[in-house]
């Protein structure tokens, strides 16, 4: 029965990720022909694309919160990669991502024809990355960043870098803070996180053989970034994330998940 359930949840998910695919190519295709970016409409099909993704991964998810009415930087803890799709399909989002995910199957060309934004750890270019997603904030798009830097195991949040945040000070955006946490039968979940030396194959395999978890995730207030510097935003912004996490579980949404998933 276990292998059985594995065979259909991964025929569910080849299906939802060929159908991405689909999507990616042709707006790759319409650019070409109409010379233009369709930025626009490459997030909206991807928030649609990523509601389908995480309803095709074992998860149950609560949303907390406001979705923000105007483009934000939204920062959030980091758990796996999991996390994209989950809080992708929220609202258009585009994303920031180590270089690394741009080499992964399949998964790294989608990433790009999403309009996710690549990241090489320690090559020193931070100037000129804030530059760029100071443009994309200021053509009105949502942005989200991991400002740990790397995923956690869920069960704390690792201090939060500034150095990303001056694109927000610069663009005169609020901060969207996002806390995201993983639970397993009442405790924190040990098999949704991407850590260590996982490999994509073997951790989906590992997630998609497991009883279905729940997801919660809280949209907490927005941070104003005007008169502050990037390293108190990102205090600010840690201390709130990490006081969410620290709270009880979520009862009521203010978020129906069918809503979402629209």
């Amino acid at each position: 029965m276990k292998k059985l359930r594995l065979y259909l949840r991964l025929v569910r998910l080849v299906g939802v990720i060929a159908l991405g695919t689909l999507f990616a190519a042709t707006i790759s295709l319409l650019e070409r022909v109409v010379r233009h970016d369709l930025m626009g409409l490459r997030q909206r099909l991807t928030r649609w694309f990523m509601a389908r993704l995480s309803a095709a991964l074992p998860f149950r998810f609560t949303v907390q919160g406001e979705l923000p009415r105007e483009p934000m930087l939204w920062v959030s803890n980091h758990v796996s990669w999991t996390d994209i799709p989950l809080l992708g399909m929220l609202t258009p989002l585009s994303f920031l991502s180590k270089a690394e995910v741009r080499a992964w199957p399949v998964a790294g060309w989608l990433a790009l024809k999403a309009g996710t934004l690549f990241i090489r750890r320690g090559s020193g270019d931070g100037n000129l990355l804030n530059e760029q997603l100071g443009r994309h904030l200021q053509q009105g798009r949502h942005l989200l960043i991991f400002p740990e830097g790397t995923t956690t195991d869920g069960k704390n949040v690792r201090t939060f870098h500034g150095r990303l945040l001056s694109s927000a000070i610069d663009s005169g955006v609020s901060l969207q803070p996002v806390a995201i946490r993983y639970r397993r039968a009442g405790a924190v979940d040990e098999i949704a996180p991407f850590i260590g030396d996982d490999d994509m194959l073997s951790h989906l395999l590992r997630l998609l053989s497991s009883d279905v978890a729940d997801v919660e995730i809280q949209l907490l207030p927005p941070i104003a970034s005007r008169d502050a510097n990037r390293n108190e935003l990102a205090r600010r912004a840690q201390a709130a994330v990490s006081a969410a996490l620290a709270g009880q579980p979520l009862i009521d949404d203010t978020l129906a998940v069918e809503d979402i998933a629209a």
